[in-house]
């Protein structure tokens, strides 16, 4: 967890310059319902809708930011608290990385951190296989099962150029949109090693798998690209390339 810990350090400072440390006013955590989530897309098959994710909400003061994790909650904690959170569990982490975005939403550093809705996540699929086509690329990576994304990469640059890795057991070994879905447990380097850049989930954030994707990617010294409400302030404290063109505020 090395970068949740480098965010933590800085989250910390920001919260003692702004003076929040002592802050009485809990941060409240609600899974949401998937129509709340998502609204009511055309496809059924978004991770949210068929079950294997959650979206849970944290809200700070007026605040709102949106977390995707496999371990949703209902908790409140004050900042302090939530700070001394070891990081060990999915729940944890997806607890800290929410009350990151409201807390940098509510300190005007972030703005979208709202996920998007109806038609939107479909439109993003478009908009970011086009601007990764915009950029000459030929192979791209994709890591997290995301159905409108990879439909999107597989129309733009065809099946033959996309690799993608999930960890839901569901979704590994089957064919999507005519591209094989690789175990993210062992299909990691692979994948890295096949394209020239690599489109990440921020649920790995939440999931822990982020530095040893990273790790990887270094290795074979490949670019990436985040996507996605759950690490924009992890990407925005963290200096890390990120896209989400629907994100709400």
């Amino acid at each position: 967890m090395e970068t949740l810990h480098k965010v933590r350090e800085i989250f910390e400072g920001l919260i003692r310059d702004h003076d929040l440390l002592g802050e009485n006013v809990l941060i409240h955590f609600r899974p949401l319902r998937p129509e709340e989530a998502i609204g009511n897309p055309k496809r059924h098959d978004f991770p949210i809708i068929v079950g294997k994710e959650k979206l849970i909400e944290a809200q700070f003061r007026e605040k709102r930011a949106h977390v995707f994790t496999d371990s949703p909650v209902n908790y409140s904690g004050k900042i302090k608290e939530i700070l001394e959170m070891g990081l060990l569990t999915n729940q944890e982490r997806a607890i800290f990385v929410g009350a990151l975005n409201a807390t940098l939403k509510y300190l005007g550093m972030i703005e979208k951190t709202v996920h998007c809705k109806d038609e939107e996540p479909e439109r993003c699929g478009l908009e970011i296989a086009n601007m990764l086509k915009g950029k000459g690329l030929k192979r791209v990576g994709l890591i997290g099962f995301n159905p409108a994304i990879l439909n999107a990469l597989v129309e733009t640059f065809g099946k033959d150029s996309i690799r993608v890795t999930d960890l839901n057991g569901d979704n590994v070994g089957k064919d999507k949109f005519g591209v094989s879905i690789w175990d993210g447990r062992t299909m990691t380097e692979k994948l890295v090693r096949d394209v020239e850049l690599v489109l990440i989930t921020g649920t790995t954030f939440v999931n822990g798998t982020y530095d040893s994707i990273l790790k990887e990617i270094k290795r074979y010294k490949k670019d990436h690209l985040i996507y996605g409400v759950t690490a924009s302030g992890i990407c925005k404290l963290m200096g890390l390339k990120s896209i989400c063109p629907y994100g709400r505020s």
